[in-house]
């Protein structure tokens, strides 16, 4: 059978989309709590971690736009394209996690 929009990938979206958006959330709660022991000075954190924790919102939403565009233009499925939209998230809180985790 072909993979399309009744394919065996298609079958399955919905639950790896709901395993990414799972990974992202058990990630951000741990950089959440990391970057709030670092404001409450109870762990050693840097200077410019408040302004890298702002900027780093806005750079992430401006890749997770791009991303999905560029799915949608290529005419891919709606999971293919909040998939595409949700990378750039997972890639930003994965690496905020091992980050922070060093560091503390």
């Amino acid at each position: 059978m072909k993979s399309g929009y009744f394919g065996p990938n298609a079958m399955f979206a919905p639950w790896a989309l709901w395993q990414q958006m799972a990974q992202i959330a058990w990630d951000s709660q741990a950089v959440i709590a990391m970057r709030t022991a670092g404001l409450m000075g109870l762990v050693h954190q840097d200077a410019g971690e408040p302004q890298r924790m702002v900027q780093e919102k806005a750079d992430a939403a401006n890749e997770a736009m791009t991303a999905a565009l560029r799915a949608a233009a290529r005419g891919a499925r709606a999971d293919q394209v909040v998939s595409a939209a949700l990378r750039p998230y997972r890639r930003r809180t994965k690496a905020n996690a091992r980050r922070l985790s060093k560091s503390s």
